[in-house]
């Protein structure tokens, strides 16, 4: 079990992992390839305290390399599920199961909005886990919309389990199952009466029964339905916690300014209040 996982690679999360490590706690930062991140595609960054004049990239090279060279561990891939166990929480990414006792979310801003019927049907056909829930789905049609890089991977999956599988994506997918049909949509909506019945793309309804919406990543709200929102953002209070006990929050998904020394600086708070946290709870066990 780590004493923390940090959702989120980027300057809030490796902030974080670097001051979690300096408080020897143990800790697994899981976040999307470092190049996704959106500091990354900077050319240029003049306003990061003493280092001007650096590109996004070279900090975020310089961030990784601190936060590993702290004893930091790093995974990259998508946390789809979050399960509060009691004392510990459950992260599954992919088919990998991993535990701790304290949860950093630093995913920053969820940057692909919501189509238009799929809040009110997660949970009744709307998932965003091929490997969770594709097993409800044998020899029933669902709909995969691609909107990350490893969607075709989790659509063949599906299909090899059993389901009736539709891909659907603004562009043409690379690495897809041949046999899989795969429609090009932009405009696509989600339509049923409580329950999933359909896709509409581009105004044409597909039939479908489950719809297996793959983005990069996953907004706090739907790994958590529970966590408490302002403004479209997580709720901290100023140790960085959210509303749910053991779970904090950094960086751009807490707010404005989105700014990289914000984030770091909101990284290092919740990492130490989540490491002070652990603290006194072990010394009321021992």
């Amino acid at each position: 079990m780590y004493d923390m996982i940090i959702i989120g690679g980027g300057p809030a999360g490796l902030s974080a992992a670097v001051a979690a490590q300096g408080r020897g706690k143990q800790v697994l930062v899981i976040s999307n390839p470092a190049e996704h991140n959106p500091l990354s595609k900077a050319p240029v960054i003049h306003n990061y305290l003493g280092l001007p004049g650096r590109s996004g990239r070279a900090l975020m090279e310089e961030f990784t390399r601190h936060a590993l060279d702290m004893g930091a561990e790093l995974r990259t891939g998508r946390v789809l599920t979050v399960m509060n166990m009691g004392e510990s929480f459950c992260l599954t990414v992919g088919s990998d199961v991993y535990e701790c006792k304290k949860l950093i979310l630093a995913g920053g801003i969820s940057r692909g909005s919501k189509y238009p019927g799929e809040e009110a049907l997660v949970g009744h056909g709307v998932s965003y886990c091929a490997t969770c829930d594709g097993m409800l789905y044998r020899k029933r049609a669902v709909v995969v919309i691609g909107r990350a890089k490893d969607a075709p991977l989790e659509a063949n999956y599906l299909a090899q389990i059993g389901c009736q599988v539709t891909y659907v994506s603004p562009s043409a997918p690379a690495g897809l199952d041949s046999a899989i049909p795969a429609v090009r949509a932009g405009r696509l909506e989600i339509v049923g009466e409580g329950s999933v019945s359909g896709v509409k793309a581009d105004g044409a309804v597909i039939p479908c029964e489950g719809v297996f919406i793959l983005r990069e990543t996953v907004a706090p709200n739907d790994l958590l339905p529970e966590l408490a929102l302002e403004d479209g953002y997580i709720r901290v209070n100023r140790s960085m916690e959210t509303n749910l006990p053991g779970i904090y929050a950094a960086g751009d998904c807490t707010g404005k300014p989105l700014q990289i020394s914000k984030a770091v600086g909101e990284g290092l708070i919740a990492a130490q209040a989540a490491a002070e946290a652990i603290e006194a709870e072990t010394q009321q066990k021992a």
